[in-house]
């Protein structure tokens, strides 16, 4: 029996309809790292906290003119502790609180010493206007403002912000677990010598760190075998918020998934119109929800990105966007496709053009490696034409020095 072909767009909204933002908690910001926001989050404390000298020199009068007097020093959590008068000088460090009744800084290369005798140090410096080289209460945050919104996924950056402006705790959405079963007689786990034929579980790998990556936690099960009976028990013991099934989920003499899938709980869709990738498919067992992905390692990575990694992130509150940055380039070669198919296509970036890798097979994982990221080839576009502007969702931003190692 020849697998269904449903439109992409239709498992795309049926995960859109049944997949929510899961419960919301409070957390120490140590255990929100990465995590998006639940709610928005307000500055609780001034940043600065006070007015402060932004670079090393004399915090004077801007007012005043003429020479000053040398009063004192300020150095930073070390403030001057009287108030600068008419033809007065404080000597400052960057950082240090600005003395009482100084406006503005004037740099220490700006300033020459008239007189340097120890009990009245003389110092000529230029007019300055107010507020010169003074870094005031609340120019970074001021208390009150909202930092961030919700569906901010927090970064090293932001985490740094919301320490300095006071706030201890934010609001996220509970971690989900994602139960990942591997299947297929022909695996053997990670770190084996694969014998007589068989080939090394990578998928478990793979899904792990996709898992990870898009807010979730993994709990990845030994691999099943291709037996029904095996396979049921490994469904019906797993306890994720979501069962990811890795294989065994198309419609050869092995494949039991599916039958087995709606035949003890529901086969809501199974089949997609979507190349690598078309052994999709989702149903629910015993109120858990269960993803079917192809076992080859391209289709599983495509199937995991487009449609189980959405529910994932829509359930932790990310929304439903690819987690690539999305770049546009001319295309440099045509991409034929077929009417009525989404196509996945692995392209590499070279002289700011998107060029299609020549081999596309579902099973070639260092394609996805080689590749800088993919095109998606919707199913009213039979083919890309070269010059035509695409979107290339890249598998990361970071600089690679290593273009030539595959």
């Amino acid at each position: 029996m020849p697998l269904p072909r449903h439109p992409v767009q239709e498992l795309l909204t049926r995960i859109d309809q049944l997949f929510a933002p899961l419960s919301v908690e409070t957390v120490p910001l140590a255990e929100a790292r990465g995590r998006a926001l639940a709610r928005e989050v307000i500055a609780v404390l001034d940043v600065p906290g006070f007015d402060r000298a932004a670079m090393d020199g004399y915090a004077i009068r801007a007012a005043d003119h003429g020479p000053r007097t040398l009063i004192g020093e300020a150095y930073p959590a070390r403030p001057f502790a009287g108030c600068v008068e008419a033809g007065q000088a404080v000597r400052v460090m960057t950082g240090s609180p600005l003395p009482a009744g100084a406006d503005t800084v004037v740099p220490f290369e700006q300033v020459q010493a008239v007189s340097d005798e120890p009990s009245c140090q003389r110092l000529q410096m230029p007019s300055l206007p107010p507020g010169k080289n003074v870094s005031p209460r609340g120019e970074d945050v001021q208390a009150g403002q909202r930092l961030f919104a919700a569906g901010r996924v927090l970064r090293p950056q932001d985490e740094a912000l919301l320490v300095a402006a006071g706030v201890t705790s934010v609001f996220v959405h509970r971690i989900p677990r994602l139960s990942v079963l591997v299947t297929g007689n022909e695996l053997v786990p990670a770190g084996s010598t694969p014998p007589n034929y068989r080939i090394v579980d990578s998928n478990s790998t793979l899904l792990a760190a996709l898992i990870v990556r898009d807010g979730g936690e993994p709990d990845v099960g030994p691999i099943v075998p291709d037996q029904r009976d095996a396979l049921r028990e490994a469904l019906l013991q797993a306890e994720g918020d979501l069962i990811l099934v890795c294989g065994g989920s198309s419609v050869g003499a092995e494949d039991q998934v599916p039958t087995l899938l709606a035949q003890e709980g529901e086969l809501l869709l199974h089949g997609l119109a979507l190349k690598p990738g078309a052994p999709t498919g989702l149903g629910s067992l015993r109120g858990r929800w269960v993803f079917l992905l192809p076992g080859n390692p391209v289709s599983c990575l495509c199937a995991y990105d487009l449609f189980a990694g959405r529910a994932l992130r829509r359930m932790v509150g990310r929304g439903v966007e690819l987690p690539y940055v999305r770049v546009r380039v001319p295309l440099a070669e045509p991409i034929l496709s077929s009417l009525g198919r989404t196509d996945y296509v692995r392209v590499t970036l070279q002289h700011g053009q998107a060029w299609p890798l020549p081999q596309r097979g579902a099973s070639v994982l260092s394609s996805v490696c080689q590749a800088d990221g993919f095109v998606l080839v919707e199913e009213h576009q039979p083919q890309l034409e070269a010059g035509q502007s695409v979107a290339v969702y890249l598998y990361d931003t970071l600089r690679r020095n290593d273009r030539n190692d595959l």
